[in-house]
């Protein structure tokens, strides 16, 4: 009914002359400040907004110099996105942090809760399937090494969160003690305790959490005594690494850039006035004037730079004396992350870890032919397929130029008003087929979904933009910040394994190389020489190859006769295991069959193909591995096979 309608007029909060307006704004900033957030100027009128915003504000204003005797906590912190194939990485991230050596005996670290010594990851990963994000924490007490155990302090971080945040956390951690300083990786769900997202303040991930965890170590420890802090300051004096010395004489520069060392405290002075000097032999900071010093502009990033090649260079010859090896300082060469290798390093494995935790970022030490061993980082962990120590590598900096199926979408598209699809390139190259095509189309998706550089139609049209090979230049160079390298595994045998085992090795593919490896005479190039050698020896007594003058002649076929040998010993080992006979597989046969699981031979890897009555073993492709228990078909062409996912003959291929 009419009488029902209600409709307000409202005027505005903050109208002229609204005293009402007034006090409700200065009310609401009044609130926003105790909470944590920021007033912004301008047209922005957004606020941060997330739990935890009120806790890091009250830790910020605590008294200056209760914090300066706190013990030291160092907090890393990363939020992760869990869409895609962010779970992926989540049961990586929880296999990785629970592997073997990381425990005082060199066990596998246990997982625990808030109210248990060992909890289930699956029931873990189970709970958090659905979920938006994660958080992932590294909280690493400077005087760590003092606690025997590390579960209580972290139960007692978590229990301080809880109510900083104001909800209950859902959460797992692992402690480490693989390093020179034990650190407790913590996975906290996305959600709260009403299931809702957990969304915390980034001033609270900042610095509140750092903050709790000193606390907590102070009241354990006890702070820090003045000799304490006088040791610890005297130490990093002659450190060649970014300081807390260096922030304090970063922040004492006048208008002018120049630091003046003057002070009150004598020590201090003397801590201030070393350190420039020390700093001025690094030509880092210059005195132009008496007691008056001009520092560097880039002496921070310089510092940093300097002080993790140092510990990169300890992880080398760390790990290198831990194998026996001895390798001089001049022949261990750094790939950092803006460093990747110009030209491709092949070696053996010495040992693999973490340049970053929490970004999940590895390293390789690889003990190279060419008689350098070599320390490159290659990315995100699972980029690489497992490289197990003693594995033969080759390992090539990612190109970022763009490749020829983008220079095929360009040409279509600029042929056909900037549109390309499967039907428009059949269209313009009748000589290519539908699945030919559909590789450029899973092509222009996967730029899609990383950078939106490229939009598709409802009618599966693609758009293609006139600089479309510059944007997919930039997508490249997006995707080498994140994988750096390309990790090839030549031999899972070691170097000594592969002189006398009765299969195609890498040592065979080098001998009949037109273009093998250059070896020098020093380090690892001279034990491959040696085991080249030991080598050519087993194969003429195998009959294989023979000794010809001055040269050795090797069978035509012998790479095919050794690797069928190795086949035929693993066929026979997999037929006792299945139940069925093993058939080989020769170059033209179609093969179908059910993909139940891949083998590593000294020549790569191999499916495992099972048949109705039988199985065969062929070349296996890393895309198989999302394929395991179906039904799948293809072609052998020589030592390649092009699959098709299915039990029909024409679909989805995976080649």
């Amino acid at each position: 009914m009419k009488d029902d309608e209600f409709r307000p007029k409202l005027g505005k909060i903050m109208s002229r002359g609204s005293k009402a307006g007034k006090r409700y704004a200065n009310q609401l900033r009044a609130a926003i400040n105790r909470a944590g957030g920021k007033h912004r100027r301008g047209r922005s009128t957004g606020i941060r907004t997330g739990r935890g915003g009120a806790a890091a504000a009250l830790l910020k204003s605590r008294d200056r110099y209760a914090a300066f005797r706190q013990r030291r906590v160092m907090v890393k912190a990363r939020f992760v996105r869990l869409a895609g194939k962010g779970m992926d990485g989540a049961r990586a991230h929880l296999r990785y942090i629970q592997r073997d050596g990381v425990t005082p005996e060199g066990e596998p670290g246990e997982l625990y809760g808030a109210e248990t010594d060992r909890v289930d990851s699956k029931n873990f990963l189970e709970r958090c399937d659905g979920d938006r994000h994660q958080f992932r924490f590294i909280v690493a007490p400077e005087d760590g090494i003092q606690y025997d155990d590390l579960k209580p302090l972290t139960r007692r971080l978590m229990a301080q969160m809880e109510e900083d945040l104001g909800t209950r956390l859902d959460w797992v951690a692992v402690d480490h003690f693989n390093t020179g300083h034990p650190h407790t990786h913590i996975i906290v769900r996305g959600k709260d305790d009403r299931g809702e997202n957990l969304v915390i303040a980034r001033e609270y991930i900042a610095s509140g959490i750092r903050e709790r965890a000193a606390e907590l170590v102070s009241l354990d420890l006890g702070p820090r005594t003045d000799r304490e802090i006088e040791q610890r300051l005297s130490q990093e004096m002659e450190q060649e690494r970014f300081t807390s010395i260096d922030r304090h004489l970063l922040r004492m520069r006048d208008g002018d850039g120049l630091v003046s060392p003057a002070n009150g405290d004598a020590f201090r002075q003397t801590l201030h006035q070393g350190r420039l000097r020390k700093l001025g032999r690094m030509g880092l900071a210059e005195e132009s004037a008496p007691g008056r010093w001009l520092l560097d502009d880039n002496l921070e990033p310089t510092l940093r730079h300097i002080g993790e090649r140092a510990d990169i260079i300890k992880t080398m010859h760390r790990e290198l004396t831990g194998k026996g090896l001895t390798r001089s300082a001049a022949d261990c060469v750094v790939h950092e992350r803006s460093g990747e290798p110009t030209r491709p390093v092949v070696g053996r494995v010495v040992a693999r870890g973490l340049t970053d935790e929490i970004n999940d970022r590895h390293y390789l030490i690889v003990d190279g032919v060419d008689g350098r061993t070599h320390y490159i980082d290659i990315g995100r962990g699972d980029a690489a397929e497992p490289t197990p120590t003693g594995c033969m590598v080759r390992i090539m900096a990612r190109s970022t130029e763009p490749r020829q199926v983008d220079h095929t979408i360009a040409e279509i598209a600029s042929a056909n008003d900037g549109r390309y699809s499967i039907d428009i390139h059949l269209k313009y190259d009748p000589s290519a087929n539908e699945r030919f095509a559909a590789t450029h189309v899973r092509r222009l998706e996967a730029i899609r979904r990383a950078t939106g550089g490229v939009e598709r139609e409802p009618d599966g049209t693609w758009i293609i933009a006139p600089n479309h090979l510059e944007r997919v230049a930039d997508y490249e160079r997006q995707r080498a910040r994140a994988v750096p390298v390309t990790v090839d595994k030549l031999s899972s045998l070691s170097l000594e394994q592969q002189v006398s085992f009765d299969g195609a090795t890498w040592l065979d593919s080098e001998l009949v190389s037109d273009d093998p490896e250059p070896l020098r005479d020093a380090g690892f190039g001279r034990e491959v020489r040696e085991a080249r050698v030991r080598r050519r020896q087993w194969l003429i007594a195998q009959g294989l190859a023979r000794a010809e003058q001055d040269r050795i002649v090797y069978r035509t076929n012998m790479l095919t006769v050794l690797r069928q040998r190795e086949l035929n010993r693993i066929g026979e080992h997999l037929s006792d295991e299945l139940g069925l006979p093993y058939v080989e597989t020769r170059s033209g046969e179609r093969i179908e069959g059910t993909l139940r699981r891949p083998v590593e031979l000294a020549s790569g890897t191999y499916a495992v193909i099972e048949k109705s009555r039988e199985f065969t073993l062929v070349p296996w492709r890393p895309v198989l591995e999302r394929h395991i228990g179906r039904q799948v078909s293809g072609i052998m062409r020589g030592e390649e096979i092009s699959w098709t996912v299915g039990r029909q003959r024409s679909g989805p291929g995976v080649s």
